[in-house]
């Protein structure tokens, strides 16, 4: 590996890792334009990119087991975003749409999150920028939601 692990140490990733992600969601959360929680705008944000997605791969899509992407796509539906409908396949699975209401709700988190991603790198160079998705990403792998992995 290229870091020394005193290097690694001293930089205290865990921690910093963990304060950015509460203070962006936070922070988030607190925005009053935002019609959304961040997790609902995931989802809105996948079916944009492929409307009537199974529950299951919106939740995979999200790093969400069943019981959470359930939660998320009730609340959502309560929310007027998505509707879920059974599978004309497999009854026993559902797929989730948007709702008009959802596609309005989506080009706001669109611009939204743009706004959000030009802060984040702000001061930054695309080169910088695509160390710190490279490294992101990364833990994803060496890190699986699925322990057992």
């Amino acid at each position: 590996m290229r870091n020394k692990l005193g290097a690694a140490r001293h930089h205290r990733l865990i921690y910093l890792l963990n304060v950015a992600q509460r203070r962006l969601q936070r922070w988030m959360a607190a925005q009053p334009q935002n019609e959304v929680t961040p997790a609902q705008a995931g989802l809105l944000f996948i079916l944009g990119k492929r409307d009537g997605v199974l529950m299951g791969e919106a939740g995979g899509a999200l790093d969400m087991g069943p019981a959470g992407i359930s939660g998320l796509v009730d609340r959502s539906a309560a929310a007027k975003l998505v509707e879920r409908r059974a599978d004309r396949e497999d009854g026993r699975a559902w797929r989730v749409w948007l709702t008009p209401k959802g596609r309005a709700v989506l080009a706001q988190a669109k611009t939204d999150a743009a706004a959000v991603n030009a802060a984040l790198t702000e001061g930054f160079t695309a080169a910088e920028i695509d160390v710190v998705a490279r490294w992101l990403t990364s833990i994803q792998d060496k890190f699986p939601r699925d322990p057992e992995e």
